[in-house]
């Protein structure tokens, strides 16, 4: 963590670079960063609850509640998804960094994720807009999601620095991790709530690191529940011990960088 603190300039300039790069040479340019995802919950909206006639629950009939429920899940599995596609590439995608400048290379990690947390912001702002629209006020508890967070992304860091070693010397990782992602959306509370699981199947996937999150998040963000502060302390706990194994296994494996590349 020191270290990251003296980079910090760093890193807030490469991840501005990244974000930047994405639409450089688009008409709309950041633009799309919005425009993205109030097209992604417009069509979800038509699809699960026009066509599908999808309800979140007995109580919540309405489509706007739906759309609201599933963009939440959408959002969360989205900054996992991120991390896990372009991880196993980081390290390959930047051959010139490690061969022919001295650079903090355990930044780069770090510089993802602090692109796909951006994108994952606008996300919220936009479902910020459309929870006022439909319902007219916001929850209160909204301010603790960043306590429900931290968490999280401190497991998708040391996820990210593992990738990013790994795939360096198994390149067959980047097809793995795409496999995953698809995994993970449906078989965490994405398009379902946690509770519409059979008995038998919900220790399972109390597994799933998503499903803690998600359902936090719902309920600090729609239903006005305060978060389990026991489950996410815990939640921490686990994420620290990944965070330093994952930046461990990247000190480590990243002595062999320069004669594998």
């Amino acid at each position: 963590m020191r270290g990251l603190w003296i980079h910090r300039h760093l890193i807030r300039s490469l991840a501005w670079r990244e974000i930047l790069g994405r639409y450089r040479g688009s008409a709309g340019g950041l633009v799309w960063s919005l425009v993205t995802p109030v097209l992604m919950l417009a069509v979800y909206t038509f699809v699960f609850s026009g066509i599908f006639q999808a309800r979140w629950s007995q109580e919540a009939t309405s489509p706007a509640d739906y759309a609201l429920q599933l963009f939440v899940g959408l959002l969360l599995h989205g900054l996992v998804a991120e991390c896990l596609n372009r991880s196993p590439v980081l390290i390959v995608g930047n051959v010139s960094y490690v061969k022919r400048v001295v650079f903090p290379l355990d930044t780069l990690p770090v510089v993802t994720l602090v692109s796909a947390l951006f994108h994952f912001l606008i996300g919220v702002a936009v479902l910020l807009a459309f929870q006022l629209f439909f319902h007219g006020t916001l929850q209160w508890t909204l301010v603790w999601l960043p306590v429900v967070l931290l968490p999280y992304l401190v497991l998708l860091l040391g996820i990210s620095w593992a990738l990013a070693a790994l795939g360096v010397y198994l390149r067959d990782i980047s097809q793995l991790t795409g496999l995953l992602t698809i995994i993970l959306m449906f078989m965490s509370p994405v398009f379902y709530p946690a509770s519409a699981l059979p008995e038998r199947f919900r220790g399972l996937f109390n597994l799933n690191p998503l499903t803690l999150i998600i359902e936090q998040a719902r309920d600090v963000v729609l239903n006005g529940v305060m978060p389990d502060f026991v489950s996410l302390g815990l939640y921490l706990v686990l994420s620290l011990v990944a965070c330093f194994l994952g930046h461990r296994m990247f000190s480590v494996m990243k002595r062999g960088f320069a004669d594998v590349l």
